[in-house]
């Protein structure tokens, strides 16, 4: 069965895309248990946390770099065939990293955990996005919020299976034992993936007035996304968010033994906060955008997150950690699971997942600069700075409202379910 079958459009059809896109999701988002794997990682390689710590930043620039490729492979292959691509790379990574931890190498684990495990998550991440929009024009920013909701819960699982893993059979057979589990989940969920007709959409619908205020009319290729200001303020939008919450996620499990006094394994349970309410914001703020519009949306993840940060640095309590934590996994999640559909309104969808595999570069930028600034500073003092990071981040929202006001009326071509 090609790529390019199953094309007759139904409900039923795209609903089971979208379960097998939650499954790959899951698999690849556990990436973002890292902060697990971070002090076994300084013990055993006998390095410091801002060397150790580099193993993520590089996951996420390969991760940026590399999804650009995947969105516009996917369009030219297929989304199957990049998705099982994506799905080997990955596993492959994971598994090799594995296997060489006993050399107590730190270059070959970045090269394998951070940049062949970095581009299978890319090309398998950017593929549900590109996928899905096609599919769901009615449900743009619920549905991206919905595909990426797996990749956001994915540490969950992990940060709970990983650290008795750990003690018992050290870092690198737990490596080895999950990189198997992900590429043999990716593969087969990648199996049952689609290509949208041309022009789908359900019978019957019309974008709502808030919609048609910054869905453009047009298609834009790359190169013409490229040459306009609304993408530079799309791609700030998404790096200041994920400057934030990859800084949290870097070091969430050495920050809440170092503030509650905890042990390791008390502390992958914010880990799994955090990954939960990473996967939830996804699917609520991609759900809320398409009520009140991408612009507001990213405001409220910006002002929620100056609180958070403000009142992190004064808690001790291990109860009260979590309330911060999850706000701000929350709108981590949320930056992601709204810029997709941002993307496509003020694109378009033909060449959405191109488009917004390149913006992902602003994940890179994100994954690099936090982790490092709050691996080089004293923790509260890293906290507060993020919190002035957030505070600048407000003025982008209405910048980029200002410049959905300038775009082309929607238009609609209605294609009815068969």
């Amino acid at each position: 069965m090609s790529d390019s079958s199953f094309n007759t459009p139904s409900t039923s059809n795209r609903w089971v895309i979208v379960v097998a896109a939650v499954i790959v999701q899951l698999a690849l988002g556990s990436v973002y248990a890292w902060s697990v794997f971070l002090t076994p990682v300084i013990k055993a390689f006998s390095v410091a946390k801002p060397a150790a710590n580099l193993t993520f930043s590089i996951t996420l620039l390969a991760l940026g770099i590399t999804a650009g490729f995947g969105g516009y492979l996917q369009s030219r292959f297929g989304p199957r065939t990049i998705a099982t691509a994506g799905g080997i790379l990955y596993g492959l990574g994971i598994i090799l990293a594995g296997l060489t931890t006993p050399l107590h190498s730190l270059v070959i684990l970045y090269i394998t955990y951070g940049i062949i495990g970095g581009i299978g998550i890319a090309l398998g991440y950017i593929v549900p996005i590109a996928m899905l929009i096609k599919w769901f024009p009615d449900r743009r920013g619920f549905i991206t919020g919905l595909a990426v909701a797996g990749f956001g819960l994915g540490a969950f699982f992990v940060s709970q299976i990983a650290p008795p893993l750990l003690k018992n059979v050290g870092l690198g057979s737990t490596f080895l034992y999950l990189g198997i589990a992900y590429l043999i989940i990716v593969v087969v969920a990648a199996q049952f993936f689609r290509k949208a007709p041309d022009n789908y959409a359900p019978a019957g619908w019309t974008p709502s007035a808030v919609t048609q205020e910054t869905r453009t009319a047009r298609s834009y290729t790359l190169q013409e996304a490229l040459r306009s200001p609304r993408w530079y303020v799309l791609w700030l939008l998404l790096a200041l968010n994920v400057t934030a919450g990859a800084a949290l996620i870097s070091v969430a499990s050495p920050l809440a033994q170092s503030f509650a006094g905890v042990t390791a394994a008390t502390a992958a349970f914010l880990v799994g906060i955090i990954s939960i309410f990473n996967g939830a914001g996804r699917l609520f703020w991609g759900w809320i955008s398409d009520l009140i519009g991408r612009p507001f949306t990213f405001l409220s993840l910006f002002v929620i997150q100056i609180i958070a940060f403000l009142v992190l640095p004064s808690l001790t309590s291990f109860a009260l950690l979590a309330i911060p934590f999850a706000l701000i996994g929350l709108c981590y999640g949320g930056g992601f699971g709204t810029m997709p559909a941002f993307a496509a309104d003020f694109f378009g969808p033909k060449n959405a997942g191109t488009i917004y595999g390149v913006m992902l570069t602003a994940w890179s930028a994100g994954g690099i600069v936090g982790p490092i600034l709050i691996s080089s500073l004293e923790y509260k003092t890293a906290l507060y700075v993020i919190a002035g990071i957030m505070v600048v981040s407000c003025i982008l929202p209405f910048v980029a409202r200002t410049l959905a006001r300038q775009q082309e009326p929607v238009e609609v071509v209605v294609q009815a379910d068969k």
